[in-house]
């Protein structure tokens, strides 16, 4: 394995270049085939209502009774705003003509059929609201208008991201895959095409970077040399894509490793400390946004309060706009408390990824330093969990450019109260009046609580009493369900005081005096709310009232499939006691309590009725009979023979001499026998 050099660590750069050279980070763009899906479905409750209008050819319209009035009318309507210098899209069109025929106001009744003279009526009171600038209302529908259509979660947010992705790489992986060289000229345009995937693939660094392309070159050879090209493009066409994918793997990284040894990482960002420092600044701007937005509701909530105790202040305030400003504050801090949460899962998943990114880098140090041969085996994986670990920080970037962004775009949806009701008039209106916040109010009631016995027919939930208590879905977004259509007001509720149960829905309550009036006839004040959502669109989506408008609204049902209603686990203190060993203890062995045992044994039983004994002799066994012998037993005996004896032999002795020579020339051997006798030994 060669030392993978290259060139040297980049500066660090600030979030919004990061996000500036991330070609999928606007929201319109990244979202544009979701965007059109959801701007179809928001045509669907304009189309809904209308359909049931429109009479047929008996008024003689010259369009479609159906899909085509309907049309006509977000066209017309579209067109005549943009003729006074106010465009609109149509979506928004589409929506304001649920929001004028859900009016009771205006008299349209989903019952009769809608004439020629009913659509050009239709058509002026959608352009006369939609021109209506100075009205919040305007704005809130807007505002949940742009947030369906841009706002995405995590997985649909990196789905789309991918998707994008191998859409504009698609042209360059159908070249490689496609290619079929024979000279030695086409094979290195065909590595030069697999450079560029790897580099376009990994995010990392631009392909006119010269120096990013030699270190992505070396990091490549060090892995696939061109002499591997012809194994290549002999392999499928999905083993070679494959192939393409790891060899990306791989290669970033190598160009990871290199730039944590300081020797590479050309146009790799800090990531890391990119993010580190990003996120607390995102968290801090939406809590900042969060904090003013929890001030004006406050104040716009004791405005109203002020109107409905003292005329005097009705009569002065009623021509002020304020429950649209209130619903419009409301409904931005809801889309913010999205936000947060998303950012705040972020740096959960930032700070993990930290942690898990440093020790695969100390690991590759550990198995890569200092050595002169390398497992591959060791290596290679190494290099692909540093790979997927920066794909990671790659996808939180562009969450928090995409989190960011969505704060930054909803904030111009404020404009129009803040304009309505400036710092000053705001001042002076709220002399002599209390303002308290939510906290303080879901204070002041902690320690109330329905009494169950009050009621002989309504269900209650306390947390003692149920296991899920925090994870119960709440209508109405967790305001007061009995402030909302009497008093117009969006007061939080107070879980602690009770929870009502009513046709499988939670309801919560801002004291125990509305929570009793509400238990009387909770059917009644829930249509209330409903009449009250009618002449205020914009509480449809504010407090999910989608449920109310189903036939209205099929896109919103879609959206809010994952939030079905938990129904709530009750548990109660209970016990019970038993006599042990209360009869003397029976045990009757012959007992079978398995079924098939017991056939078992009634067919054996049945088939030994059945059965008869009988005797006989055979040719081999009728002489055999029984037949005894006796014997004695042996007993000890015992005999005595011969001594042993020896004798004693002489051993024999024989020499022979002369066998050395002597003077003369032949050789004498005398033999001498000194042998005893026996006789004499």
């Amino acid at each position: 394995m060669p030392s993978y050099r290259s060139a040297r660590t980049p500066p660090r750069v600030a979030v919004a270049n990061a996000h500036a050279r991330c070609p999928y980070a606007r929201c319109s763009a990244r979202f544009g085939r979701h965007g059109n899906r959801r701007r179809r479905a928001l045509f669907q409750p304009a189309l809904a209502v209308c359909r049931r209008w429109v009479r047929p050819a008996e008024t003689r319209m010259s369009w479609d009774p159906s899909e085509g009035v309907i049309r006509h009318i977000i066209r017309q309507a579209g067109q005549q705003c943009a003729a006074h210098g106010h465009p609109v899209s149509e979506t928004v069109v589409a929506f304001m003509v649920k929001a004028v025929v859900l009016d009771p106001r205006n008299d349209f009744d989903v019952d009769q059929i809608l004439t020629k003279k009913d659509v050009q009526n239709l058509i002026q009171l959608c352009v006369s609201r939609l021109l209506d600038t100075t009205n919040p209302s305007l704005s809130t529908i807007k505002m949940q208008v742009y947030f369906d259509l841009n706002y995405a979660n995590r997985a649909e947010l990196l789905r789309e991201h991918r998707r994008v992705l191998e859409g504009r790489l698609a042209p360059l992986l159908r070249d490689i895959m496609d290619s079929r060289p024979r000279m030695q000229e086409e094979m290195k345009n065909v590595y030069q095409r697999i450079v560029s995937y790897v580099l376009l693939s990994s995010g990392l660094g631009s392909p006119t970077d010269i120096e990013v392309v030699r270190e992505v070159v070396a990091a490549l050879q060090s892995v696939f040399p061109q002499t591997a090209l012809v194994s290549f493009l002999s392999l499928t066409k999905k083993d070679k894509e494959q192939q393409l994918k790891n060899l990306t793997m791989l290669v970033t990284g190598i160009r990871l490793y290199n730039k944590e040894c300081g020797k590479g990482g050309k146009g790799i960002d800090d990531l890391p400390a990119i993010l580190n420092e990003a996120i607390p600044a995102a968290t801090q701007s939406i809590e900042d946004h969060l904090n003013a937005c929890h001030v004006l509701a406050h104040h716009y909530t004791a405005l109203l309060e002020s109107m409905h105790e003292d005329q005097n202040r009705y009569r002065q305030l009623s021509s002020l706009k304020l429950k649209e400003a209130l619903f419009n504050v409301r409904q931005y801090e809801a889309f913010l408390c999205i936000l947060l949460s998303d950012t705040i899962t972020s740096g959960q998943e930032i700070e993990n990824l930290n942690v898990e990114f440093t020790a695969t880098m100390e690991q590759l140090k550990s198995t890569i330093q200092n050595k002169v041969s390398i497992d591959t085996k060791e290596a290679f994986p190494l290099f692909v969990a540093a790979f997927n670990l920066w794909s990671r920080f790659q996808d939180e970037l562009l969450l928090l450019s995409f989190l960011t962004n969505m704060t930054n775009s909803l904030h111009q949806f404020l404009e129009t109260q803040s304009q309505l009701f400036p710092e000053e008039l705001l001042t002076s209106l709220l002399e002599g009046v209390t303002v308290k916040t939510d906290k303080e109010r879901i204070r002041e009631t902690m320690g109330t609580r329905v009494n169950v016995s009050d009621f002989k027919n309504q269900e209650w939930l306390f947390p003692e009493t149920t296991s899920n208590f925090d994870e119960l879905l709440i209508q109405y977004h967790g305001f007061c369900a009995h402030a909302i259509g009497v008093k117009g007001l969006t007061l939080p509720g107070n879980p602690a005081i009770g929870i009502l149960k009513h046709k499988d829905r939670c309801y919560v309550f801002s004291s125990k005096e509305s929570a009793y009036i509400f238990a009387q006839d909770p059917d009644k004040f829930i249509q209330l709310n409903v009449e009250k959502a009618k002449e205020h669109a914009e509480l449809i989506q504010l407090l999910n009232l989608h449920h109310q408008f189903g036939y209205l609204a099929p896109h919103m049902r879609l959206r809010n499939a994952d939030k079905l209603p938990m129904k709530p686990i009750t548990k109660c203190d209970s016990g019970t006691q038993t006599d042990t060993h209360i009869l003397p203890p029976t045990i009757v062995k012959s007992y079978e309590w398995n079924e098939w045992e017991l056939r078992r044994k009634a067919i054996q039983l049945a088939n030994l009725r059945r059965k008869l004994t009988h005797a006989m002799q055979t040719d081999l066994s009728h002489l055999r009979r029984e037949n005894s012998t006796q014997v004695y037993l042996p007993k000890d005996v015992s005999t005595q023979t011969k001594r042993d004896n020896s004798s004693s032999v002489p051993r024999p002795q024989i020499f022979l001499a002369g066998l050395r020579g002597g003077s003369s020339a032949t050789t004498e051997m005398v033999k001498v026998d000194l042998t005893r006798p026996v006789d004499k030994a």
